[in-house]
């Protein structure tokens, strides 16, 4: 099973939150979406976490792997 960081709006706070998979509570708060995709990169290089950022509607954008990706790509050539 592949571990999951997920960067999330916090509508009751404002900001933006960085929380791992399943968490109730958050891993860290941050004032805006920027500081909160630095912060989060960095931890998934270092665990190797997929992290996936979500936009203010929820909706998933851009997921980035760097773990052990369950679905690698195919091409190997490039």
């Amino acid at each position: 099973m592949r571990k999951e960081l997920h960067v999330v709006y916090n509508q009751e706070r404002g900001g933006w939150d960085a929380k791992r998979q399943n968490a109730e509570r958050a891993s860290k708060h941050f004032d805006n979406k920027t500081q909160a995709m630095a912060w989060s990169r960095e931890l998934a290089k270092k665990e190797g976490l997929e992290l996936i950022p979500h936009g203010m509607d929820g909706k998933i954008q851009n997921p980035n792997s760097y773990g052990n990706d369950p679905f690698p790509p195919r091409d190997t050539k490039h």
